[in-house]
């Protein structure tokens, strides 16, 4: 059977570079944080990854109280120049998704527009969410929206045994990764929510049962962000950000 499939245009495509280069930025930066904690750790030092970081190896002492070696004292700041160079990049990110307009009767425009208005949707989520998914697909249904994410229940079936085996896993990665972080703030920004009081009545008997009630918001997080991105449905029981 033949289906019609959306190829989003060269705009639409590119506008997803932005987001997408911040992420690679930000796994550099993690990346190089957890370098400098692990080479500190072979000499059994713990100090914070702050801006004083190369000071505070110079103060530091092992267990012997003698100084840290100078060769992992040169290692260590150049791990730290590299991740000096990768901060930048990530300014200028920010710079270029805050410089874009799309035009607000576009589906993107609309999305821009509409999810930053709500407590605990910043512009990253609204960002990914936008050129990802929400600006160019053309979703139908509650059904098809969790698929393209992953979100969807994943089918088992044994002879007579049925039963859900988690979620698919598949679709978009990013989108995906971004919501369950905001499912995390919705619970901090949103208290009052249906959403919340829905996740705490149901979830909140057990670290096991938190696990899969993070999936479960953000499943319908996700949702419900796509009614208020599509539609103008405001999410029950949302606060919206003072204006000004």
């Amino acid at each position: 059977m033949w289906r019609v499939v959306r190829v989003p245009s060269v705009v639409e495509e590119d506008a997803r570079q932005v987001h997408r280069s911040g992420d690679a930025r930000q796994r550099d930066r993690t990346r190089l944080r957890c370098r400098l904690q692990s080479l500190l750790l072979t000499q059994g030092v713990r100090i914070a990854i702050t801006e004083d970081v190369v000071a505070d190896v110079e103060a530091a002492r092992l267990w012997d109280g003698s100084p840290v070696p100078a060769g992992l004292k040169a290692r260590l700041a150049q791990v730290w120049a590299q991740r000096a160079v990768v901060n930048e990049p990530c300014r200028q990110l920010a710079k270029m998704r805050a410089a874009i307009r799309p035009e607000a009767s576009t589906a993107m425009g609309r999305c821009v527009q509409r999810l930053p208005t709500l407590r605990g949707i910043g512009p990253v989520g609204t960002w990914v969410l936008a050129t990802e998914i929400f600006g160019w697909r053309q979703i139908r249904n509650a059904r098809e929206l969790s698929g393209l994410v992953g979100l969807a229940p994943a089918p088992s079936q044994s002879g007579e045994m049925a039963r859900d085996a988690g979620i698919t896993r598949a679709g978009n990665t990013q989108v995906r990764r971004v919501m369950v972080q905001l499912a995390w703030t919705w619970l901090q920004h949103q208290p009052t929510s249906a959403l919340s009081q829905w996740s705490r009545r149901r979830f909140d008997r057990s670290r096991r049962l938190r696990r899969i009630g993070l999936v479960a918001r953000a499943r319908k997080l996700l949702l419900a962000l796509w009614r208020y991105a599509e539609h103008g449905v405001m999410p029950e029981g949302a606060l919206v950000k003072p204006i000004g």
